[in-house]
């Protein structure tokens, strides 16, 4: 397939977009280098519906942008129940997880952890984390990058670098506050670009609206009664939302960069609307970004023909790029690159949170503000770096196989992690050695799931990793004796009995 040129106009669009995540950056620098406090949560002065906006960001990366639209492209909407699983578990997180949070006033999720469990209980999540983020910016960089070249006469390193390095920079610069509101405005910016594809694919096509709305229903490329038969592992709708919502729960419970966001505003009700501003933008943008599948799919049916074996995962970049308009095509691009740097931003502050906090602060002990600021700034331009040198080397070799084994097995410890935490909150016998044979045992577990029959869909796997984690640190805690820990204050039994929880 002949490539198609990027044209002037486009460029300066992409590059107007990237100077404007740069002006944010640096007007946020001198307020976020006051303190680590600063940088790392924005002290609780943000409003809640930006925090909203951002904790949605961070969670849609520029994968999320390109494969939904591929997904129900080739099949269906069935998955759209992964975002109604998003908004399901929002009334379990403000009753039951995020007081916890709040109580402690953690900056790290994993002190939560120590406090609950032991330091190396604390270490470990937070490692997990840093390890598995690492590897997810370098994917995050390089799966949009292989999409927006392969259709176009981008070189691929420019592209890389421009998204790696202008993010480096506006993180170090803005800290946390700059990266939430430009979380928001990438946000505003992926959205506004969905919409505009919609638009004009359904526009070019003979019919419009009722075109696209027929071969739809007529190609089961909505919601069928095929997906909720629990024979069809992969597509049953029940299956995918009880995976999503043990999926979230990790999300939402075990992440440091979505729980990092939880002290960003200063009370647990600003907190509670952030969640579910979160949650209105997860189903607000559900039917946008599958409806941008549907809308490409009936316009290459009627309109034009794809290329002879054309990679789908580049669709949408390919869309913009010969149906846009110059400058608008840029634009849209630039969406892509918002959602990128949403989750590489968000990532980059929050591992240089783990390793300020949960590892350099913690065992180190803490140096003035100042030389704090100054550690956690070094962390984000150091592991930014391993990241984009990680996807380059990617992108030269054309392979990422052994990079996607290094998720798989960092990931597998994810849904694991939210089990530890719920049983640490759920129950009050579990202790730190009991919950370490149970992270060990799930993740074992998981690994010999992985293409296993039905158990080898990645929302089986989940269901069944969360409670293997649950139920085996439990009775290894039953069993295996420990010295009594003081837990008051740091279950569910007792959640309010104070509303600041005093370290000990």
């Amino acid at each position: 397939m002949n490539t198609i040129g990027f044209g002037f106009w486009n460029w300066v669009a992409l590059i107007l977009y990237l100077l404007l995540m740069l002006m944010i950056g640096a007007y946020f620098t001198r307020r976020a280098g006051k303190d680590t406090e600063s940088f790392f949560t924005a002290s609780g002065r943000l409003p809640s519906w930006v925090v909203g906006f951002s904790i949605y960001a961070t969670t849609l990366s520029a994968i999320t942008f390109m494969s939904t639209p591929e997904k129900s492209f080739l099949t269906d909407w069935s998955y759209i129940a992964g975002n109604i699983a998003i908004v399901a578990i929002i009334p379990l997180l403000i009753y039951f997880y995020i007081p916890f949070f709040k109580k402690l006033h953690v900056t790290s999720a994993y002190e939560y952890l120590e406090a609950r469990f032991n330091p190396a209980v604390r270490v470990i999540g937070s490692l997990l984390f840093v390890l598995f983020h690492l590897g997810r910016i370098a994917i995050v960089i390089y799966l949009p990058t292989l999409a927006i070249t392969a259709v176009s006469d981008i070189n691929p390193y420019v592209v890389a670098c421009l998204v790696g390095i202008l993010c480096i920079i506006y993180t170090f610069l803005g800290g946390f506050e700059g990266v939430v509101w430009s979380d928001f405005i990438q946000g505003v910016i992926l959205l506004g670009g969905a919409i505009v594809i919609i638009v004009m694919a359904i526009s070019q096509v003979d019919g419009g609206f009722s075109t696209v709305a027929h071969d739809a229903i007529q190609n089961k490329k909505l919601i069928s009664a095929d997906n909720w038969k629990l024979s069809a592992a992969a597509a049953a709708i029940p299956i995918i939302f009880i995976g999503s919502v043990f999926n979230n729960l990790q999300q939402y419970t075990a992440s440091q960069d979505v729980v990092q966001r939880y002290q960003a505003s200063e009370s647990m009700k600003e907190t509670s609307q952030s969640i579910w501003t979160n949650g209105i933008l997860a189903l607000i943008s559900a039917p946008i970004f599958f409806g941008m599948g549907t809308a490409l799919y009936a316009f290459y049916e009627h309109q034009t023909a794809l290329p002879k074996d054309f990679n789908t995962s580049s669709i949408v970049p390919y869309f913009i790029l010969t149906q846009m308009p110059p400058f608008v095509g840029g634009l849209l691009i630039a969406a892509i690159f918002a959602a990128a740097q949403s989750t590489i931003s968000s990532s980059l502050n929050s591992i240089s949170a783990c390793l300020s906090i949960d590892i350099k602060q913690r065992f180190f002990g803490k140096q003035l503000e100042k030389a704090e600021v100054r550690f956690a700034r070094i962390t984000t331009i150091v592991v930014g770096l391993i990241s984009l040198m990680a996807s380059l080397y990617l992108i030269a070799s054309n392979s990422s196989d052994m990079w996607d084994l290094f998720l798989l097995i960092t990931g597998l410890f994810g849904v694991p992690l939210a089990g530890i935490f719920a049983v640490g909150i759920f129950t009050k016998r579990t202790h730190g050695i009991g919950v370490i044979v149970g992270l060990i045992v799930a993740v074992i577990v998981s690994y010999f799931l992985q293409g296993v029959g039905g158990a080898g869909s990645p929302f089986y796997t989940s269901i069944i990793a969360f409670f293997i984690a649950f139920g085996t640190a439990y009775l290894s805690s039953l069993i295996i004796p420990h010295a009594k820990k003081d837990i008051t204050g740091l279950t569910i039994y007792e959640k309010h009995k104070t509303s600041t929880y005093i370290r000990k």
